[in-house]
């Protein structure tokens, strides 16, 4: 079920820098955040896990967090993909109709075609999404239910991600004594948070620059279309700064914070910043570097990163039919400048994303840093309104009052 009985949803984001839970409620259309939980991520890097236990454990603070804030116990969650590598495949089927009009069955029929292709067994099927179907040939059909014809073809969308990451994943989740209700990749779900319909119908290229990965997904025609991972992130320029400078990993993140830019300026080689040195026990033993020192850390890395993602974005085909727009969302794109530095090398319109269809969230959770765990509540929303749509409407038990009442009525009229 995507909804409760009590009318919550859970949505869990386990990043490579952070653990996050949401809880909400569901009142009517509109979703309303009551509890929130997030931890410092432990035992997972690049989105994969790599220790079980500090990994379970940091599922556990964050969802047990979230439970206290508003005094509820969640039971079922939706979870962000980023393991994995999760790649996208598109697939064209077709199944004969005999020239009858379409219906549910025939539609059912093909999507199950799609979805049966034969992919690695190495990897498992996350997303099958249909973004458009075929009537005879002719293309650009969005439903066709209804139409006559002899052939009914779909376009499938297939995203798979490797199953051994997936099952650690699952495995850490259960632990936490929770069932998962769905899996989304990352970028979906935060492409879900922030873009616009506008957006999706004309072509976006969402990037979700998170800790340990860069994934990026192209929306048109209103639908997911294509999915990518940079395996690198915010947590590499953390580790450049620690390296580069001689400073513990905490110290890196704070300089990064505090004093981190990709835009240099001219006062950079005159400004200078304290850098703790490691293993130095004597807190006054500071080493004072020029801002452009770290500014010239900073910079290759996410130039690296972009770069990269334009390259995949191009061997895609798709960077056409993604128009130019591009939203940036995910804690590393808070870093200063790099919205100017990805319009430059993408070349691109750009703006920053944060999350806009839920309710309940304070300055500081709703923030770009949380577009992907907001979106696994709008993500669980549209799935529980399509089942309502496509359940029939339950019969009367036999020996109910409203089944009495409706055989007398047909007895007697």
């Amino acid at each position: 079920m995507a909804v409760s009985r009590s009318g919550l949803i859970a949505a869990l984001d386990v990043g490579s820098s952070k653990v996050c839970c949401f809880i909400a409620r569901a009142d009517g259309g509109t979703l309303r955040v009551i509890g929130i939980g997030h931890q410092l991520s432990r035992g997972l890097r690049s989105g994969n896990v790599i220790d079980m236990d500090a990994a379970e454990q940091s599922i556990r603070a964050a969802v047990e967090t979230a439970e206290r804030m508003c005094g509820e116990t969640i039971r079922d969650v939706y979870v962000s993909i980023n393991a994995g590598s999760p790649q996208s495949l598109t697939v064209g089927v077709e199944v004969a109709i005999d020239g009858h009009e379409v219906t549910e069955h025939d539609v059912g029929l093909v999507l199950d075609q799609g979805r049966r292709h034969e992919h690695p067994g190495d990897r498992e099927i996350i997303h099958s999404i249909p973004v458009g179907y075929t009537i005879d040939g002719s293309r650009g059909i969005k439903d066709p239910r209804g139409m006559a014809c002899e052939r009914l073809g779909v376009n499938m969308h297939i995203i798979t991600a490797g199953a051994g990451p997936l099952r650690n994943l699952s495995t850490c989740v259960a632990r936490g004594h929770l069932r998962i209700a769905g899996r989304v990749v990352a970028p979906f779900a935060a492409g879900l948070a922030c873009l616009v319909e506008d957006e999706m119908d004309l072509g976006v290229t969402l990037i979700d620059m998170g800790g340990g990965t860069t994934s990026l997904a192209v929306f048109y025609d209103g639908q997911l279309v294509h999915v990518d991972v940079v395996p690198l992130g915010g947590a590499h320029v953390t580790n450049d700064i620690a390296r580069g400078l001689s400073t513990p990993l905490a110290h890196a993140e704070r300089l990064k914070t505090l004093y981190g830019t990709v835009l240099p300026s001219p006062s950079d080689d005159t400004e200078t910043i304290d850098v703790p040195q490691v293993g130095e026990t004597d807190e006054h033993a500071h080493n004072q570097v020029p801002r452009s020192i770290l500014t010239g850390i900073i910079k290759p890395r996410l130039e690296e990163t972009i770069e990269q993602v334009r390259e995949r974005l191009a061997q895609s085909g798709f960077e056409k039919l993604a128009g130019r727009r591009v939203v940036l969302t995910g804690g590393a794109c808070q870093l200063q400048g790099v919205r100017e530095l990805s319009a430059r090398i993408l070349d691109k319109q750009v703006r920053l994303g944060r999350p806009i269809r839920v309710g309940g969230l304070a300055e500081a959770t709703g923030g770009p840093a949380f577009s992907a765990c907001a979106g696994l509540l709008s993500y669980a929303q549209q799935q529980g309104a399509e089942r309502m749509i496509r359940l029939p409407e339950p019969e009367p038990a036999p020996n109910s009052a409203v089944a009495r009442i409706g055989r007398w009525l047909r007895a007697n009229f």
